[in-house]
């Protein structure tokens, strides 16, 4: 089958930019073009672009995407980079999830300390969003 890149844009969710941003990066191997100058992609262009897709929604970085799509070209090896590719992603999003919760927890004192009814001056959520010695904790 034959994809503009339009196509390939709306049935994977990727913008069109970001499409040609794949192909200079060699994400993406230079598309075939037709007489009239225009992208056309197949459908393993298509499958790559939905994996690159996946990948970044799940926060790899481009390296790591890179180095994925180097190992699917040989099948035959172990898929220990893969694994550990995989591990290293869970651990980053663990580490951003407990930052995320220590910020939640800041954020919610920071919002309790106040109701209200005081004048700006007094406020003291915006003396704590001033001064991070007001912070209970790191974050």
């Amino acid at each position: 089958m034959d994809f503009s890149i339009g196509d390939m844009s709306r049935q994977t969710g990727v913008k069109i930019p970001t499409i040609r941003y794949y192909e200079k990066e060699g994400l993406l191997a230079a598309p075939v073009r037709s007489e009239g100058n225009q992208r056309r992609y197949g459908e393993a262009d298509l499958d790559r672009l939905g994996f690159i897709k996946h990948a970044r929604d799940l926060g790899l970085p481009m390296a790591a995407i890179r180095k994925l799509l180097e190992l699917s070209e040989h099948p035959d090896r172990l898929c220990t980079d893969a694994n550990r590719i995989a591990n290293e992603q869970l651990a980053a999003v663990r580490q951003r999830i407990s930052h995320l919760k220590k910020l939640e927890s800041e954020l919610a004192r920071i919002a309790t300390s106040c109701d209200g009814s005081h004048q700006v001056a007094d406020c003291s959520i915006l003396k704590a969003f001033g001064d991070h010695g007001q912070c209970a904790g790191e974050h």
